[in-house]
């Protein structure tokens, strides 16, 4: 097994700059070590005077200094620190992110708006999990609201509006207690964003719809709604209710009733304005908060690519001579040959995608390649037991460079690459190894299974596949050729054995190639 990865994000915000620290094992297991945030407010001069105070440089060069010291004291040896909203207006950024380095040797980063929503997105999919699906993201800001409507995954539209809670506040003079009439003026503004900007106005009652954002986790404990999957939910109907008393405080009044922070309790009403008019104009009643943003975003891509593979594979002497001799053998025995070299394809496609996950060795990519090529060649003695046939073949033929521990384990992918049995002892192949090789092929065979399944009609429909890593799952994205419905459904059949041996959940998402 790797080494944790010690992994931090930094989010410079319009409200305030954050910072999370995490511990990855992998990209499925990722444990939190420590979560700061500073109270450093870019949006507040940027919004009116487009550009940051002196001041704000001084408490930036301090904020940053001190997550630098967080950084050092865990062991951090990857990070991504990004800003949003308020740095990129602002038109002196650029001396600002030189004084950031110079003063904290952190690099900052300053994102698109574009790319603040897909590392939005990314977290939600990620905290999910695989059993229920987003139809609206929602990320209320200090700077704007972005607003996605998705589809398997994919963004139908999208509208990044004017209208985060600081900029607001600052622009319309909204401090403390709110009018009726400021109230008014801030629904009808964002109401008429949102029909300019999402004109096919979109009806979601029947769909999920996330909030992202430090207000939509106050506003959960405002209004709290029922639980979805343990994820925390706004009820907008009881925000609906309960907002116009919000409304009446003071600031001070509003951090003594619901225990916010000073740089909460000023912007909080006016979130609740956006999120009640945005509910209508969508037509939904709840919103899950799932707790996430662009942090855990860009955590989960740092320790994806950390565990991921990094360079192409490259062949030793050896394991050309193995691979040669494989298919040598195959192709004197084996009919089929394109669908051989198709499930080695996707053997192999599934080993690199998968990496984050398994931690198998180079070396156990070239043994699941050889059985990925010998798996069929039963047929050319039965095709009832062919499974076992292609066992003793693999076993005793002459197979140049394919010896002792090597053989049998190529043997047992061989046995066990579809669902007619189960490893056992008394196998042949799988008696002839210790208990670690019986466990790596076993992972072997799990990949086969799945790789054979994706061309279970063999007609090669299965083209590229890509790994999206989830809470506790991982879902195969597929560029798919044509119908490959049949070969969907036998690999959904084929994923027991991975599933066991790796703990987590594999699904199946086609694209259209």
């Amino acid at each position: 097994m790797p080494e944790p990865v010690h992994i931090a994000a930094i989010d410079a915000g319009s409200n305030a700059v954050r910072l999370s620290i995490v511990r990855a094992y992998s990209a499925l297991d990722i444990e939190p070590l420590h979560n700061e945030r500073y109270p450093l407010r870019l949006g507040e001069g940027v919004f009116v005077r487009n550009r940051f105070s002196e001041d704000i440089f001084k408490k930036a060069a301090k904020a940053f200094r001190h997550f630098h010291d967080c950084m050092e004291e865990f062991g951090v040896t990857r990070y991504r620190a990004v800003a949003t909203s308020a740095t990129r207006e602002a038109v002196n950024r650029k001396a600002f992110l030189k004084r950031v380095q110079q003063k904290s040797g952190i690099r900052l980063e300053v994102i698109s708006a574009r790319e603040e929503s897909r590392l939005g997105r990314e977290a939600v999919f990620a905290a999910l999990g695989p059993d229920w699906q987003a139809r609206c993201i929602a990320d209320l800001g200090g700077g704007s609201l972005e607003v996605s409507v998705l589809r398997d995954h994919s963004v139908l539209q999208t509208a990044q509006l004017p209208v985060g809670t600081v900029r607001l506040m600052t622009t319309l003079n909204l401090h403390g207690e709110m009018r009726p009439a400021q109230a008014e003026q801030v629904r009808r503004y964002l109401r008429a964003l949102l029909e300019s900007k999402l004109a096919n106005r979109p009806n979601l009652a029947d769909g999920l719809t996330i909030a992202l954002g430090g207000n939509a986790e106050t506003l959960a404990n405002v209004a709290p709604g029922p639980r979805h999957h343990g994820i925390p939910t706004l009820e907008l109907s009881l925000l609906r209710e309960r907002l116009p008393e919000l409304l009446r405080m003071d600031i001070r009044g509003r951090m003594k009733a619901y225990g916010v922070r000073r740089d909460r309790a000023d912007v909080m009403g006016i979130a609740g304005i956006i999120f009640v008019t945005l509910g209508r104009y969508l037509n939904v009643r709840n919103l899950a908060v799932p707790a996430v943003g662009i942090r855990e975003g860009v955590i989960h891509e740092i320790a994806t690519e950390a565990f991921s593979r990094k360079e192409p594979h490259r062949y030793t002497a050896r394991a050309r001579q193995l691979l040669a001799g494989a298919r040598s053998f195959s192709r004197r025995l084996e009919r089929d040959q394109r669908h051989a070299e198709h499930v080695r394809e996707l053997s192999l496609q599934l080993f690199d995608q998968l990496q984050p996950v398994h931690h198998l060795p180079d070396e156990a990519r070239v043994i699941l390649e050889a059985g990925a090529l010998l798996h069929d060649i039963g047929h050319s003695i039965s095709h009832k037991g062919h499974h076992k046939h292609g066992e003793y073949l693999t076993m005793n033929g002459d197979i140049p460079g394919l010896d002792g521990r090597d053989r049998a384990l190529t043997a047992a992918v061989v046995r066990y690459h579809n669902r007619k049995t189960e490893p056992e002892g008394h196998h042949i192949s799988y008696g002839a190894l210790n208990n670690s090789d019986r466990r790596l092929a076993r992972r072997l065979a799990s990949l086969a299974r799945v790789a054979e399944g994706l061309d279970h009609s063999h007609r090669q429909r299965i083209g590229r596949i890509r790994a999206a890593f989830q809470r506790g799952a991982v879902g195969l994205q597929l560029e798919a050729r044509g119908d490959a419905s049949e070969d969907i459904r036998d690999a959904n059949r084929s994923v027991e054995l991975f599933e066991r041996e790796f703990h987590t959940r594999l699904y199946f998402r086609p694209l259209s190639g």
